[in-house]
């Protein structure tokens, strides 16, 4: 019966990390009862045939369940064991806590203090659902704190000794004078004090995990604006050009007419010069239109074959400065990757078009040689440790209007889905 409260204490590690399982809930539960089950049976024949301190058993049980937890997971490691190592701090002082109420001494424990320590298991882990379920899952999915995952195990490990440090071990020990209300008292301080470190843990990282998106929104802003700006410059040379192209053919008609060729060469040669590359007439809109000339440019001189589908309308439900960061990096990500990738199999695509007056879908499929890295559905980069920077700000862009960004790759062609929401 001790063993059963890894019933409560399974159901409440997989509170916060539900949307990282490897199996189905229903399997999971199909796999997990009778795994506790079979220990608690295996714990009672041990001790019926041995003379072991059932006490000893928990440390094999929990190990196996540890295991068992660390597997059926997607998270890192270190944030599974953290959490598993959590509870049983937590539930080990539950134990010492029933064990004072109950006058028990000595393992085995009876009955009675079994059933109170499950019950009061029970009575946490429900206490705890909103809790786990929000907080907690919102910490363990923010890898901006990830570091400190390395060292958390240490202090619900250093529960765990005291609670064992302080267990009675002779009968009869808790009933002198005022030591179990002594031991009751110490056990709930124990209890508190670790609810109450983990609540300022839960709160240092959730400010210093605020403090590093703020960090990286700034950054995501500036790169956003700087390379707008860059655009929106090119954009007005280019209209400027154009403006200009009447007063040149007044020019060039009258050398024409003058029958003056030499000059009439030399003025085009410095003509085409003096228009800057960049609009394409691929669309409607003019952002989106420079931003295919600007990079067809630079995929023109490092060969790489470039091709686009644009059905844009002059105006958008979006940003120009959305729409410009979002197809700038994903073309200037596609072409790092094609760099890396032999001459013969570089070939990207863009498309983009207007959904439903409010939406605008953008794709970009581009070839790559060697290995996509990949951990817990992040993509990192090739250039620095952590995340690519071009696909977080990606992200980040279409989130925050209400979109989405998706990322795929398979036979060697990365694909990337953006839609980026308007006003409705």
């Amino acid at each position: 019966m001790s063993l059963m409260i890894f019933l409560p204490g399974m159901l409440l590690a997989y509170f916060p990390v539900k949307q990282h399982l490897r199996l189905r809930p229903a399997g999971l539960a199909a796999v997990t009862v009778p795994l506790i089950l079979l220990l608690c049976l295996a714990g009672e024949a041990v001790c019926r045939f041995f003379p072991i301190d059932i006490l000893w058993l928990f440390f094999p049980a929990a190990v196996i369940m540890g295991i068992f937890y660390v597997h059926t997971l997607k998270i890192t490691r270190w944030k599974s064991v953290s959490v598993f190592l959590s509870i049983c701090a937590v539930f080990s002082c539950l134990g010492n806590a029933a064990i004072g109420l109950s006058g028990e001494t000595t393992p085995p424990f009876s009955l009675h203090t079994t059933a109170l320590w499950f019950l009061l298991c029970c009575a946490l882990t429900a206490a705890t659902w909103h809790p786990a379920t929000h907080a907690a899952r919102q910490l363990l999915e923010d890898d901006a704190f990830a570091p400190t995952w390395y060292v958390f195990w240490i202090l619900p490990a250093i529960f765990l000794g005291l609670n064992l440090f302080i267990m009675p071990r002779n009968p009869g020990i808790l009933e002198q004078g005022r030591l179990r209300r002594i031991y009751i008292l110490v056990s709930l301080v124990l209890l508190a004090l670790l609810l109450l470190f983990y609540l300022l843990f839960y709160h240092m990282a959730s400010s210093l995990n605020h403090n590093d998106r703020l960090r990286l929104e700034n950054q995501f802003l500036s790169m956003q604006q700087a390379r707008y700006d860059s655009l929106l410059t090119t954009t007005r040379q280019i209209r400027q050009a154009r403006h200009d192209l009447r007063h040149h053919f007044h020019v060039l008609q009258g050398l024409a007419a003058q029958g003056n060729w030499n000059a009439l060469s030399a003025y085009l040669g410095e003509a085409q010069g003096s228009i800057p590359d960049g609009d394409l007439g691929l669309c409607q809109n003019a952002v989106a239109d420079s931003v295919a000339g600007y990079f067809l440019s630079l995929y023109k001189e490092a060969e790489i074959p470039l091709s686009f589908e644009l059905d844009l309308p002059r105006d958008l439900p979006t940003a120009d400065t959305d729409l410009c960061s979002v197809l700038s990096n994903l073309l200037e990500n596609a072409m790092e990757a094609s760099l890396r990738t032999a001459p013969e199999k570089r070939k990207v695509r863009v498309s983009a078009r207007l959904h439903s007056e409010n939406m605008v879908l953008l794709s970009v499929e581009n070839s790559y040689d060697g290995e996509v890295q990949e951990k817990n559905g992040v993509f990192l980069s090739s250039k620095r440790p952590g995340e690519g920077i071009g696909l977080q700000a990606v992200r980040h862009i279409a989130e925050k209007g209400g979109g989405y960004s998706r990322f795929h790759y398979e036979d060697g062609v990365f694909t990337a889905n953006v839609m980026l929401r308007g006003g409705v």
